[in-house]
């Protein structure tokens, strides 16, 4: 019997339903739904910028609407429901996890080769660090800037060989973050910050090579192979083991091949999922509703991917000399009714209470009223700009702002109407 072909709008489906962007802040945020959002993604990725709000803020608020964030911080260094750890980039993992990446972070001693040189010259460094954390911590980077070794060792410890150590201890899990101040890492000893969930046993490396193979397709719902080494991309290398733990999968009827809409190459997918992917492909409509994605987020992490099922080319051109980016230094895709319409640059003021919207940019199709994916309907314009315009009230509102100005639309004939459903919402004034 031939194999039936999956429509690409399944599949796009499915991964939007994972990444719990189906309905975008449709419900509101609950410690249950926040652990369950970062165990379906894998991981809230982390970024120290702050032109709109950190990326982890950012990325909540894209599925759960306005919140407040030191509730997130208590849920998180607190209730311990999640753990800074290394999964795409530097993420916030589920607790429940940890059996998992521990084993990620005891293997990092022996896979991580560069470090042997620095560890032959820096042994009694990280014993020293670890001894003044157990006795001092939780401790910040700059609190072990100028500190005195302890036991009277002599000297003082340079900055950076302790920033490199803390780094180190973090990474095979001696350590582990416990907090944050101003956004600044504290670090603790991973044994007293979570002993429950650190003395689990960690899992055999064949067990986790399995594991990460699991998560990355239950995240992503189906993909080719390329697309498991760039959504959950630590640990690298173990290229030989990962590969054989997905022909150990397939032997044991746990992963199977499709044949995607369009696709040169067979694609993978959880045996599981596959009725899910076939359901997908009778419904209309890939996803209802309206959000901006922060530039870190999950269901960008692998560019090429969106270009695959989305047909949106996006960069994050913060790293780009200005004179030479396209759409701004912060720019947030929009999604809008399960297809990526365009992209805005924004800009919190926060001092004046103020949300700056520099440019939204439409992709021309989007602005045509036409759908980039095959089997959508046509976009509605009103409703396409009356879901922004909502979208920016709700994101202003969990920034604090009370006034939002709209500075460019790419195309320019879009601006007045735009601006005018703004007004529609509890937003003093629209620039």
């Amino acid at each position: 019997m031939p194999q039936r072909i999956v429509p690409r709008r399944a599949v796009a489906a499915l991964f939007l339903h994972r990444q719990h962007l189906a309905r975008p802040r449709a419900h509101r945020l609950t410690p249950a739904r926040l652990t369950r959002f970062a165990e379906d993604v894998g991981g809230i990725q982390m970024d120290s910028i702050n032109v709109l709000e950190r990326a982890h803020y950012l990325t909540v608020w894209s599925r759960f609407g306005p919140y407040d964030r030191a509730r997130l911080d208590r849920l998180v260094y607190r209730r311990r429901l999640l753990l800074e750890y290394w999964a795409h980039a530097a993420c916030l993992v589920p607790i429940s996890t940890l059996p998992w990446w521990k084993r990620a972070m005891l293997d990092y001693r022996f896979r991580h080769t560069g470090w042997s040189g620095w560890l032959r010259t820096n042994r009694k460094l990280l014993a020293s660090v670890v001894e003044v954390i157990r006795a001092n911590g939780p401790l910040s980077h700059g609190d072990l800037e100028g500190r005195r070794p302890p036991r009277g060792r002599g000297g003082w410890w340079n900055w950076q060989p302790a920033q490199h150590a803390l780094h180190y201890l973090w990474m095979t899990g001696a350590v582990t973050i416990h907090s944050r101040r101003h956004f600044q890492k504290r670090f603790d000893l991973m044994e007293r910050t979570v002993p429950a969930a650190w003395a689990a046993e960690a899992v055999s490396a064949e067990q986790f090579h399995r594991w990460h193979i699991e998560r990355s397709l239950h995240a992503m719902g189906a993909a080719p192979e390329i697309d498991l080494t760039h959504y959950l991309t630590y640990p690298r290398g173990a290229t030989v083991a990962r590969r054989a733990a997905l022909r150990a999968m397939r032997a044991d009827g746990e992963v199977a091949s499709i044949e995607v809409e369009g696709a040169k190459t067979p694609w993978l997918a959880l045996a599981r999922d596959l009725p899910l992917l076939a359901r997908a492909a009778r419904r209309p409509g890939t996803s209802e509703g309206t959000t901006l994605l922060a530039p870190f987020d999950s269901l960008l992490w692998y560019r090429e991917r969106v270009s695959r099922l989305f047909g949106f080319d996006y960069r994050i051109e913060v790293y780009t000399p200005g004179h030479k980016r396209v759409h701004g230094y912060y720019t947030l895709p929009i999604l809008h009714h399960g297809q990526l319409i365009g992209r805005l640059d924004a800009k919190a003021q926060r001092a004046e209470r103020r949300l700056d919207v520099r440019h939204v940019h439409f992709e021309p199709w989007a602005a045509r009223g036409q759908s980039r994916i095959a089997g959508e309907p046509a976009l509605d314009r009103d409703a396409m700009l009356a879901g922004l315009a909502e979208t920016l009230a709700s994101l202003a509102r969990f920034m604090g702002a009370d006034r939002i100005t709209i500075e460019r639309v790419t195309p320019a004939r879009l601006r007045a109407p735009l601006r005018g459903q703004v007004l529609h919402y509890d937003i003093s004034r629209t620039g």
